[in-house]
């Protein structure tokens, strides 16, 4: 299952774009195929992004799915790393 990041995603869009994903989850809950966010498209972020993707995390790990981020920005995967939280959000093998 692929999951578009928008381009912007800041404090001001988290909420909506997590409960966003969560929701598409649920409706694909059957889908057994790892989950991938794409943030391909990220183009203005803060920390707030990170955020949301560790709640998508969460959100398929309780349905038994493997997570995956591609294709994240290296700003937002540095970022990632100095909250030490960059393994949570692998790329896809």
């Amino acid at each position: 299952m692929l999951l578009k990041l928008p381009a912007v995603l800041t404090h001001k869009q988290a909420s909506d774009w997590a409960r966003s994903l969560r929701l598409a989850l649920r409706a694909a809950a059957a889908d057994p195929t790892p989950v991938v966010a794409d943030a391909s498209a990220l183009t203005q972020f803060d920390s707030s992004a990170l955020a949301v993707l560790l709640d998508c995390r969460r959100e398929a790990l309780s349905m038994g799915r493997v997570f995956f981020v591609q294709n994240l920005p290296p700003r937002l995967r540095q970022l990632a790393g100095l909250y030490g939280i960059a393994a949570l959000i692998p790329a896809p093998a």
